[in-house]
């Protein structure tokens, strides 16, 4: 097989789908919903904020293990790497292979106190903790495909790589997979990459949204407020500067968004400021756009900064400014074409489960690698979830089989393509 046809892959998922094996593991996903409700809510009762990850990784692991996967490894980021073989390949094969991934972090400090909290609403169970969506919904998803693997025996054409990453969110800027894809050997064999983010079962992220985040310091000598007047005051430099970027205009088409989010300095009212610091975050689906607003920013940080070391010259004021402009978060624009592979083997499969698929925009581990060309997207391991990213973020069960179902079955499709190739 090169790229599927409609009507090839839907043929090979519902061949798939009638396999005595790929049965055995829907039976275990059917029978066995109230034991990855257990493992999502021990999951988010560990702290994971971006870079400290490390009890989560050292969980995750130990429940791969424990499921019987031999090959499991942690590397030095705290990436957790479990590798499921092939039929009828020889150990040590170096052919394509598919990658299922889910993030281990969330966007909360380690101040924030973890209670899951399990309720019966409506017939279903409901989670409720910070993380509980996301992303405690997609590792848990991960280990549910992982274990209903190896409880039904089931024969993969080509090797599955299970990858619990760290440093998807925030200022983590997708280190884990950018690590995975920079540093490993194993990246050059990746035929395709599928990440579980978030509940649902009817959308898939196939076109990354980009982003440049952007740390700007503006730093002086300070003083007095009255006795020190006319030394060039950082805050007033770096307001200048956020001003004119404030005006800059920005795109309906492609959608490109510039925001200042926050912003420190000073220690007092009556005191010259001797650094102020703002964060920038930039985002497009157009990596010139992303470009523009890069060279904008550090022009009106150079403007403002000249201007008032001129100003401050002409007072014949020795003390002047110096300015910073430092990336924080670097997420890359691309996306998965219409022609893909893994895009006809999604709908495949949403056909067979009667499922409408509704593609999406959005920035997710699968930026990375959508940008070097590997065939990705992100779609939600199953379930309902609400009030993401705060402190009273919720999951539900409800229908969460039949998301695990559709993640499955794209997973053996494209362990199917991935052994022609």
């Amino acid at each position: 097989m090169g790229i599927f046809s409609r009507k090839s892959a839907f043929s090979l998922v519902t061949q798939l789908a009638a396999r005595r094996q790929v049965h055995a593991a829907f039976a275990w996903l059917h029978t066995h919903g109230q034991k990855i409700m257990q493992w999502q809510s021990e999951l988010c009762e560990i702290p994971a904020p971006p870079f400290g990850e490390e009890a989560r990784s050292a969980w995750v692991a130990q429940k791969f293990r424990a499921m019987g996967v031999t090959d499991v490894h942690t590397d030095e980021l705290g990436n957790v790497m479990a590798m499921i073989p092939a039929r009828n390949l020889p150990a040590g094969s170096s052919g394509p292979l598919i990658v299922l991934s889910a993030h281990l972090d969330t966007v909360f400090p380690t101040e924030v106190e973890l209670h899951p909290k399990l309720d019966q609403v409506d017939g279903c169970t409901r989670l409720s903790v910070p993380g509980a969506c996301d992303n405690g919904a997609g590792v848990a998803g991960l280990l549910a495909i992982a274990q209903c693997l190896q409880h039904g025996e089931v024969d993969l054409a080509a090797p599955l790589l299970l990858l619990a990453n760290v440093g998807e969110e925030g200022e983590g800027d997708l280190r884990g997979v950018r690590h995975f894809y920079q540093k490993r050997a194993l990246a050059g064999r990746v035929a395709a990459h599928i990440a579980l983010d978030g509940a649902g079962a009817d959308a898939a992220v196939t076109q990354a949204l980009g982003s440049r985040r952007f740390k700007v310091t503006v730093s002086g000598p300070g003083g007095h407020s009255f006795t020190d007047a006319g030394t060039p005051n950082p805050i007033a430099a770096l307001a200048a500067a956020l001003s004119t970027l404030a005006g800059i205009p920005l795109p309906e088409t492609p959608r490109t968004t510039c925001n200042i989010g926050t912003i420190h300095g000073g220690t007092s009212v009556n005191s010259i400021p001797e650094s102020a610091t703002a964060s920038i975050d930039c985002r497009s689906t157009s990596t010139a756009e992303l470009l523009r607003l890069e060279v904008a920013l550090h022009r009106a940080v150079e403007d403002a900064v000249l201007q008032a070391n001129a100003r401050a010259e002409s007072a014949r004021n020795k003390g002047l400014l110096r300015f910073e402009v430092k990336t924080i978060g670097d997420r890359p624009t691309g996306e998965l074409p219409l022609d893909s592979s893994l895009l006809e083997a999604l709908r495949a499969v949403d056909r067979h489960l009667g499922i409408r698929t509704d593609l999406r925009l959005g920035s997710t581990d699968a930026n990375i690698p959508i940008a070097m060309g590997i065939p990705a997207l992100s779609i939600g391991a199953g379930g309902e979830g609400g009030g993401a990213h705060t402190l009273a973020e919720w999951f539900s069960d409800k229908d969460r089989e039949h998301g695990l179902r559709r993640v499955l079955l794209l997973t053996l499709l494209m362990t199917e393509w991935a052994s022609e190739q």
